[in-house]
């Protein structure tokens, strides 16, 4: 694995400064389309900067003839893509790892970007990883191990990995640092020993739009990411983590990041657990949380408004999700089930703006 280190870390030096050049609003062209592909309860998120490079944050699942692998093609067509140049494995659970053979049948891919080997002992994880590594071994595929405080070789955003096989980023990044006033009375839990724990986790900056992906990293994780000091800052975008299960997603890490949109990547019967829709929509700051599906478990009570829901309850149509932005602070966030799309308005840059100090302070 030292040569695909090396590698990596060529590509990684060679290509942090054009990945710069969209950091900041004076140096945007064009404009960053993020895909939120359903892939029922796995996760498939497909970034495409003004520079046609192309990032694809996890594959689904496999099996299901096909059908997450074709909902990423699908998305990659719209988006005029020949090509996905980087595919980033978060960890290696088959709602993460399980599509790649198929997408491969599919799409051409340029490299792959993990945390290095699976560290969980459960057969599933196992199969997934012994998969993951034969299918880049028989296509002869790049692959890159990212580290916490790694830029990821895109081109036109820069992505900055914050957690990596468990550890995680030991400086605060740009606009971080404060301490978090909502690390009082939090609850702790204990460490989680399975791969979600490890999970590769980035920050996303395109111009003045901060996106937080942090995959499926556990509750024990984020606590050492935001307390006592919050080194992640504020986000104008939350990929809610673990589909929103409740091992994930703290109150203390919500509502100190503080979103304007939350998005939520979760399936029927899979994620979107009640108190985690709760925490998300009463964090301060939150303009609107979107789900990929209606959550049974969450019911009337606690689901998001239903224009802002791709696959409302009993549907599996595979609606998407997308999210457009100009770099300059505004964004829009386009539903393919109604055709309809939310504007969000400019914002000082969190770079700039300090973080809150009190919960009920809207940034």
């Amino acid at each position: 694995m030292k040569w695909q280190r090396w590698v990596g870390m060529i590509g990684l030096v060679g290509w942090m400064s054009l990945a710069g050049w969209c950091q900041s609003p004076k140096g945007v062209v064009g404009k960053l389309k993020v895909y939120f592909v359903d892939v029922e309860g796995g996760q498939a998120t497909l970034f495409v900067t003004p520079a046609s490079q192309s990032l694809l944050i996890d594959t689904g699942w496999g099996d299901n003839e096909g059908r997450d692998a074709d909902r990423i093609a699908a998305v990659a067509k719209d988006a005029g893509l020949k090509k996905i140049d980087y595919v980033l494995i978060t960890h290696f659970h088959e709602d993460h790892v399980g599509g790649i053979p198929q997408l491969l049948d599919r799409v051409k891919v340029g490299a792959f970007i993990d945390h290095g080997s699976n560290r969980e002992d459960a057969p599933a994880a196992q199969r997934g990883y012994a998969t993951y590594e034969k299918e880049i071994a028989a296509n002869k595929i790049k692959r890159i191990i990212a580290k916490p405080g790694d830029v990821l070789p895109i081109v036109g955003m820069k992505a900055v990995v914050v957690s990596a096989d468990g550890e995680l980023i030991s400086a605060s990044l740009e606009g971080g640092g404060a301490v978090n006033p909502f690390c009082k009375d939090a609850e702790t839990r204990p460490a989680d020993t399975t791969e979600n724990s490890r999970s590769l986790g980035v920050q996303i900056t395109f111009g003045k739009l901060r996106l937080l992906d942090l995959g499926d990293l556990t509750w024990d994780k984020e606590m050492e990411l935001v307390c006592p000091a919050n080194k992640l800052g504020r986000m104008d975008v939350y990929i809610v983590s673990h589909h929103g299960w409740d091992h994930s997603s703290s109150p203390a890490m919500v509502d100190a990041i503080s979103p304007r949109v939350a998005i939520m990547d979760n399936g029927e019967r899979k994620g979107g657990s009640a108190s985690v829709l709760d925490t998300i929509q009463k964090s301060p700051g939150l303009e609107t949380l979107w789900q990929l599906h209606f959550s049974e478990e969450g019911g009337e009570e606690h689901n998001t408004e239903d224009e802002y829901i791709a696959n409302l309850e009993g549907q599996e149509n595979g609606n998407f999700l997308e999210l457009i932005s100009a770099g300059d602070g505004t964004f829009d966030v386009f539903n393919s089930r109604t055709g309809k799309m939310k504007r969000y308005g400019s914002t000082p840059s969190p770079s700039v703006a300090p973080h809150i100090s009190a919960p009920d302070v809207n940034p």
